[in-house]
């Protein structure tokens, strides 16, 4: 059988709330059982220590806390529909998100995938709770109960196109549905599935059971394969683990716990009882299951048993399996059961065994078996080659088998072959080693659905990132691929883990400071690169950024390569040296250029596609080339000629900034043939250029009239018409040199607006050297063209301020960013400009943030859910009453769903507060919220009925219902008019207003009453 890995983990059992918690459980040998708690059902009620008829032996058992929580929130379901839920529905839904985490996937990134879904379930106790109650079965409670739902619901809020089904074949469900995953995975079904199984006890029917039976432990332990075994003991979880070939495993860079050789199921067919085991039956399971994994049972070094420490099953099971390993000799193969630390956990126990396999595999060590102390002597382990494991067991390197084995009450019995991962798979090599990468700093990243759920798992970050001590590029790494999918995105830059866990820590603490580092993002975003000129250059420009960022350096020095052999001299060099001589045009101008395309380059290779580029004066070189007008030997070639020709220019030109429209000027440059406007850069900011002595003429005039000018520290008079001894050597030049039509929209600063199927050629170069640069105007169009981002790549910003100034009120323009933002910045700058963009919207290519060694797969904790709301059964479990007899109390719900006067009817708040109340919206409102369960404070009219209140088709029809019984004039409403305008509450109460809604006069008394009684009602259902 082709190897199937074990990729992600998640787990809840008695004791142990996560993955981690559940392996300190078992290393300790420590015992999840204790009374069993008042929640669920008064134990002292059904308890007789004789095992009377009616009653159970026992008051305990394992398990788990808060199986009430649930954060709906979360998973956009609302509360009437969470209240009706099984909660076993509701623990696999956060159990299976988790591991999809653990697996390093985002979950949202499996939406629309052939992901599988088998779940292993046993009981089905909530709905022997509700759908008895014939009187309060909703919509909601049917979809909340039955088998099927446990894996469809995964499958529906994931979106996951593979198979979803569940599986009950009694205590062995959830092995019996790893078996079926993986043959989904080797038919080529399924790319990847998730297999859980899940326990929760709501009614003491099983233990009644299990002691009528004489099955059931007084104690509430299972003691498997001791002298004190007497019995099992319930127990309940829930789990869930990630699989995928072990190939694509590995291709994908995942790190891998354990893999899967190979896996059997069988039945015990007419046996000596339907419920008592088959030991030939469990010796054939086992043969097969070797045999499908290539293995002989010698090479097996520990197989967690069933175990439940009955007489006859622990008898069975050491007879089965000494069939096979009698005749190891001196090497017993060593055996134990999870179920002594947790009590039988029944549909789920499959699935807490074969989570302990894969971990005592990846940690390679097995954990004692606890009740091993006194072994059974009757069972004769060693005869059979069998030995429990008193001490945990440490295992040598290279591969270890290990076995799992499940068996069902009504005999369906599997077993499954497991090995530890190639050396390869479980500490996984860097992925795309290759590829360039490295920015000089991390940035971390987290999704969550509200600011509260981003502050609490901050902090969960924050201190598993502060007690491990993990290297910053891989957690930031996973951050990125693993914490995705959520409306609120966080971002922080950071140079090492300390930085980064004083950050989090600070985010979740200090409202303002979380708030300047989330956001959520708008809608589409556009982007823009701005292209600084000349004027922005200074020695050791980008220097830092050079040192620190592999990424940025590669581009230099490409860039560098390009020019090289037109300038005779690195340019690189001499911009990062320190050299005053980056002032002279001959080496401005190639330099600016070369910082331009890398800068643009890499924040490309980053994953920022610019929509719109820009470029002022020579900054439209680099422009050029990332627009695909011009490759980047061409524009290396014209660039280099460029500042080389200006350079051998005669001395004595200058340029003039002028606090004044172009317009105001026209007059006073006409009459100086040598002066011309070489830079209109705002409404009243222009910059002329020519000879020196006209320019101090026209200044001392302007000076006079009360008009700022300001003189520019220049070599020559650029973009005048001094410029023209050197247009036709540069002429021949950009004739050899060609030009096309920009592949993404360019903003001329020689047209002042995007240039339309015009192509850069040679012409229009040679125009460019004396052209006016058109800032204004290009800057215009292109704000007009409505990018959400403007990110300046120069050395320093300069381009920024001259847009701000352009007029546009403060807060109504794009974001400006700035990657470099003057001669000390290094990555950090450059990270946080790339944390800004993905704040805003843009979907990074990450890997390129880190160097390779860091591109690999780091476990972070998993999605802390919010325990806010509680959902439980609406009537306590009790032995049967009187005929006729009324329940005397109903719970109410939990503190965190806020108070309910007796007598208050639905929200009755008006759409704006300060105005009259408006019947209609308040009645919409009041359907609302009793269709979805919502008390008055949680629904407003900005509420989007599907991704914020959860509605659904179900939802919708009942909502259409309510409101032709609550509103007159509306006729009657078809779901076909009605779907266009559920956007939010506040459209819906629009279109209802549009076909002349009212609420009739004589409302029926009570009405208001009775809507709140049922809402809080099916709040706790």
């Amino acid at each position: 059988m082709e190897p199937v890995a074990i990729v992600g983990i998640d787990c809840r059992f008695p004791g142990a709330p996560d993955t981690g918690a559940y392996w300190d459980l078992l290393m300790r040998g420590a015992d999840g059982v204790g009374e069993v708690p008042r929640q669920r059902w008064d134990a002292a009620e059904f308890h007789s220590p004789a095992g009377e008829e009616g009653r159970a032996n026992t008051t305990e058992g394992g398990f788990i806390a808060d199986p009430d929580a649930f954060d709906n929130e979360f998973f956009t379901t609302s509360p009437r529909e969470a209240a009706a839920m099984d909660p076993q529905q509701r623990l696999l839904l956060q159990s299976a998100w988790r591991a999809v985490e653990d697996a390093g996937i985002a979950p949202r990134d499996l939406a629309g995938t052939r992901t599988g879904v088998f779940v292993g379930i046993m009981g089905n106790e909530w709905a022997q709770l509700h759908l008895t109650d014939y009187d309060n079965v909703t919509a909601q409670v049917g979809s909340g109960n039955g088998y099927c739902m446990t894996a469809n619901r995964i499958s529906y809020h994931l979106d996951l196109k593979g198979p979803s089904l569940a599986v009950d074949t009694a205590c062995s469900s959830s092995l019996v549905a790893t078996h079926l995953a993986v043959n989904a995975l080797l038919s080529e079904e399924c790319d990847q599935v998730l297999v859980g199984g899940v326990n929760v006890a709501l009614t003491p029917a099983l233990s009644i059971f299990y002691t009528q039976a004489g099955l059931s432990a007084p104690d509430g332990r299972c003691k498997p394969f001791s002298a004190e075994a007497n019995g099992i003991g319930r127990g309940e979880g829930v789990g869930v683990v990630v699989l995928c070939r072990l190939r694509d495993a590995i291709a994908d860079g995942r790190r891998v716990y354990a893999v899967i050789r190979g896996t059997s199921v069988n039945q015990d067919g007419r046996s000596n009882g339907l419920t008592a085991p088959n030991r030939w039956a469990q010796q054939a399971v086992l043969a097969a299951a070797y045999r499908r994994a290539g293995v002989e049972p010698s090479d097996v070094v520990f197989t967690e048993a069933h175990g439940t420490g009955t007489a006859l099953g622990d008898m069975m099971e050491v007879r089965a399996l000494g069939h096979h390993h009698a005749g190891r000799g001196g090497k017993p193969m060593a055996i134990g059961s999870v179920k002594g630390n947790l009590g039988h956990t029944e549909g789920a126990a499959g699935i807490a065994g074969l989570i302990k396999v894969a971990l005592s595999l990846h940690h390679r060590v097995v954990p004692a078996s606890r009740f091993a102390a006194k072994e059974n002597k009757q069972l004769k382990l060693r005869d059979h080659g069998l030995r429990l494991l008193k001490a945990p067991l440490r295992l040598p390197a290279g591969p270890t088998v290990a076995g799992l084995s499940s068996f069902g009450m009504g005999g369906t019995n599997a077993h499954a072959v497991l090995e530890s991962a190639p050396a390869h798979a479980a500490r996984p090599e860097p992925a795309d080693a290759a590829a360039p990468g490295g920015i000089g700093a991390a940035v971390f990243t987290l999704t969550a659905p509200n600011a509260e759920a981003l502050r609490r798992n901050l902090l969960v970050q924050a201190e598993s990132a502060a007690a491990r001590r993990t290297p910053l590029g891989p957690l930031a790494r996973s951050s990125n691929r693993v914490k995705a999918g959520h409306r609120l995105r966080f971002a922080a830059a950071a140079t090492d883990t300390a930085e980064l866990v004083a950050t989090l820590r600070e985010a979740a603490a200090d409202p303002e400071r979380l708030t300047r580092l989330s956001a959520r993002p708008a809608g589409r975003t556009r982007t823009a690169f701005l292209f600084t000129g000349q004027g922005s250059q200074y020695p050791r420009m980008t220097a830092a950024l050079y040192e620190r960022s592999p990424l940025y350096r590669a581009f230099l020095d490409e860039a560098d390569a390009a020019l090289l052999p037109h300038t005779g001299r690195s340019v690189r060099d001499l911009a990062l040296a320190g050299d005053e001589a980056v002032h002279s045009t001959r080496w401005t101008q190639p330099a600016l250029f070369a910082v331009g395309y890398a800068l643009g380059r890499t924040l490309m290779e980053l994953g920022v596609r610019p929509g719109m580029l820009l470029g002022h004066s020579v900054g439209e070189f680099a422009a050029a080339v990332l627009a695909r007008a011009l490759p980047l030997e061409g524009a290396a070639r014209l660039v280099a000629a460029r500042g080389a020709l200006m350079q051998e220019l005669p001395a004595g030109g200058g340029m003039l900034a002028v606090r004044a429209a172009h317009t105001d000027l026209r007059a006073r440059i006409e009459s100086e043939p040598r002066v011309g406007v070489a830079a209109v850069n705002g409404p009243a900011a222009t910059v002329l250029s020519g000879d020196l002595t006209a320019l101090e003429r026209i200044g001392a005039a302007l000076e006079a009239e009360g008009v700022t000018t300001r003189g520019l520290q220049v070599s020559h008079a650029f973009h005048s018409p001094l410029m023209e001894p050197m247009l036709a050597r540069f002429a021949e030049i950009a004739d050899g040199t060609g030009g096309s039509v920009p592949e993404i929209p360019l903003y001329s600063t020689v047209r002042g607006r995007v240039l339309d199927g015009e192509a850069m050629d040679a012409a229009y170069w040679v125009e460019h050297v004396s052209a006016t640069v058109l800032f204004a105007d290009a800057a215009g169009a292109l704000l007009a063209a409505g990018p959400t981002h403007l990110v300046e790549t120069g050395p320093q910003p300069v381009l920024s301020g001259m847009v701000r100034r352009l007029g546009r009120a403060a807060g109504d323009g794009p974001a400006h960013v700035l990657p470099v933002r003057g001669p000390e910045s290094a990555g950090r700058d450059l990270a946080e400009a790339l944390a800004e963009l993905y704040r805003g919207g843009v979907e990074p290519a990450w890997d390129a943030v880190y160097v390779p060694e860091d591109r690999v797969a780091h476990p972070l904790p998993p999605y802390a859910f919010s325990t806010e709301h509680r959902y439980w059964a609406r009537n306590p479990v009790r032995r049967s009453a009187q005929p006729g007899a009324v329940p005397q109390e109903r719970p109410a719900a939990s503190a965190a769903e806020g108070p309910h006067e007796p007598g208050s009817g639905p929200s009755l708040a008006p759409v704006r507060p300060g105005t009259p109340a408006d019947p209609v919206a308040d009645a919409v409102l009041a359907a609302v919220g009793l269709v979805g369960g919502y008390t008055e404070a949680e629904v407003g009219p900005l509420d989007r009925l599907y991704e914020d209140l959860g509605f659904d088709s179900v939802m919708v029809m009942e909502l259409k219902n309510r409101l032709e019984s609550r509103l007159a004039d509306i006729g009657t409403l078809t779901v076909q008019d009605l779907l266009p305008r559920l956007s939010s509450v506040g459209d819906l109460v629009a279109y209802l207003r549009e076909l002349g809604a009212t609420v009739p006069a004589a409302a029926p008394r009570g009405g208001a009453r009775q809507d709140q009684a049922l809402m809080q009602g099916e709040r706790t259902a």
